[in-house]
């Protein structure tokens, strides 16, 4: 989570997107973002047709691998359990 700064831009207002997040999202100057605006205030901001379903899994599944694995959650429940 990032603070940003809200600056006049001729007579509208503008932010600026850090460095870090437009490599992350690979968007440059002219590109266009959808805007959305949910009901709690929310303004989201997406790069439109960039985003793959295929490459989000397998970006899911690498770092899952890193993740370390132990005994389930249930099973440490079972095991702590009083009855």
């Amino acid at each position: 989570m990032m603070n940003l700064q809200i600056a006049k831009w001729g007579n509208s207002l503008a932010v600026r997107i850090p460095a870090d997040y437009v490599r992350q999202i690979g968007v440059k100057e002219g590109d266009q973002l959808i805007a959305h605006l949910s009901i709690d205030g929310a303004l989201n901001l997406s790069v439109p047709s960039r985003w793959s379903r295929k490459a989000f899994a397998q970006e899911l599944a690498h770092e899952a691998k890193a993740l370390p694995m132990g005994t389930s959650v249930m099973e440490q429940l079972r095991q702590g359990a009083r009855y």
